[in-house]
């Protein structure tokens, strides 16, 4: 399916104008917004007097985003909200917790940090039915309940978790300037995805752009392209179990994940610079290969942030990253995300919950720039772009989400070990071997 040209930032940030903190950003009643939504919410929330405190990583331009949505809680409730962002969230909200000063809503950008606040009692479960009504409203809503559930201190699994704002990265850019030219069309499956690369090599260019330079973090673009291949070859359970290492590192199943990644970097004919380039080449550059004369590459797998790194004035365009047809696992989308939770309990905090189940708690911000959601019952015309409309339809036609792998493993395996074994296989190394060092590492810190 074809998707059209990306906007600028700048761009998108002409919509919204520039009104204060404290004003509405879009006139109540005016545009493409579920403002029915607000109202009924408004009809069943009267917390005059009461007070907010949130706390979430988002600073800046963020940060100004996120209070634009929160205005309107505070028109329809009467309550008032204080968001504080921090570039160092995780440890600020676990001083701030075990002192006894804890926000009554914190924004984690990971689970897994709140999965080890549940377990030590500093989460409040979230109200009974937000898991049905999550499964009803967000695509692939089982994924989301089963993200934000964790095991409270006695051992018990709840969901604590709500996620809001999304980001994915099941993505694949090209130049549809140079697929025009060649004619090529958008791959519908990934034995499609395949074929087109032959055809690439067959027409004397070649299909992919791979770069897992990024400084101290080198080789993390290649656990990215590995969780997407383990989600399209095996069933999300399986994953869940590589994650949570409840199947080894070098079970089959993931060796076979990476051997299937090796598939596209350690092809010379498929990689741009050859597969000896990968490991050295900076995630940063390698898309630039897509808009030179002659194309040096024609497709580049990487999340929705890279278009920040195109040449300036390039066109550029995504698909769906897809699945194998022969293996039946429908439509899964890897990404990440931020999890609103409770960490001082009281009526307000839950309303708050319940303002985020809203249609146009999403949409306000949709309207703005950055944000993606699952929920289904959004107007996704209030998007300033085409882009970012069809972003959103890759999330909301997922049968399946998973957030990234390695940010949920242990620093020391998905933040270490996972990002220099990949660089040990481009480099040469088997694969089974790699996931055996990476397997040892793990069984060396627990």
């Amino acid at each position: 399916m074809k998707k059209t040209l990306f906007a600028s930032a700048a761009a998108l940030a002409l919509t919204a104008g520039m009104a204060p903190a404290q004003d509405l950003m879009f006139t109540p009643g005016e545009g493409g917004f579920n403002w029915d939504s607000l109202d009924a919410f408004a009809a069943e929330h009267d917390l005059s007097g009461e007070t907010i405190d949130i706390t979430g990583p988002w600073i800046g331009a963020d940060g100004d985003l996120v209070r634009s949505v929160l205005a309107y809680f505070e028109d329809s409730t009467g309550a008032t909200v204080n968001y504080s962002g921090s570039d160092s969230f995780e440890q600020d909200i676990v001083i701030a917790t075990q002192a006894g000063s804890a926000p009554n809503i914190a924004v984690f950008p990971q689970p897994g940090l709140a999965a080890d606040m549940a377990a030590q009692g500093l989460l409040t479960p979230l109200a009974d039915g937000t898991g049905d009504w999550i499964r009803d409203n967000y695509a692939a809503g089982e994924s989301w309940v089963s993200l934000g559930s964790y095991a409270g201190e006695d051992g018990q699994e709840d969901l604590y978790g709500f996620f809001y704002k999304v980001d994915v990265k099941s993505l694949v850019w090209y130049s549809p300037e140079a697929f025009d030219e060649m004619g090529y069309e958008i791959p519908q499956s990934m034995e499609d995805l395949i074929a087109l690369s032959d055809q690439i090599v067959a027409d004397g260019g070649t299909p992919w752009c791979i770069g897992l330079g990024s400084g101290a973090a080198t080789g993390w673009p290649a656990t990215d392209w590995v969780e997407d291949l383990m989600l399209r070859t095996q069933p999300p359970e399986v994953y869940d179990q590589w994650v949570t290492n409840e199947i080894p590192f070098d079970d089959p199943r993931v060796v076979n994940a990476i051997e299937t990644f090796g598939q596209f970097a350690l092809n010379d004919d498929y990689v741009s610079g050859g597969s000896s380039a990968v490991a050295t080449t900076d995630f940063r550059d390698s898309p630039a290969g897509l808009f030179t004369y002659p194309a040096e590459c024609y497709m580049h797998r990487q999340a929705s942030f890279i278009p920040t790194f195109f040449p300036e004035n390039s066109e550029a365009d995504f698909f769906y990253f897809p699945s194998y047809e022969e293996e039946d696992l429908g439509n899964p989308v890897l990404g990440a995300g931020t999890v609103w939770a409770i960490t001082e309990d009281s009526d307000a905090s839950h309303a708050l919950i319940e303002f985020l189940q809203t249609p146009i708690a999403h949409e306000l911000w949709m309207a703005q720039s950055g944000f993606l959601t699952p929920h289904s019952g959004v107007n996704l015309d209030v998007f300033p772009t085409e882009s970012q409309r069809a972003m959103n339809e890759v999330l909301l036609d997922a049968t399946t989400f998973r957030f990234d792998a390695s940010d949920l493993m242990p620093g020391e395996i998905g933040a270490g070990a996972f990002w220099t074994g990949m660089v040990d296989y481009v480099s040469g190394d088997a694969a089974g071997e790699v996931a055996s060092m990476i397997q040892d590492r793990w069984d060396s810190i627990q």
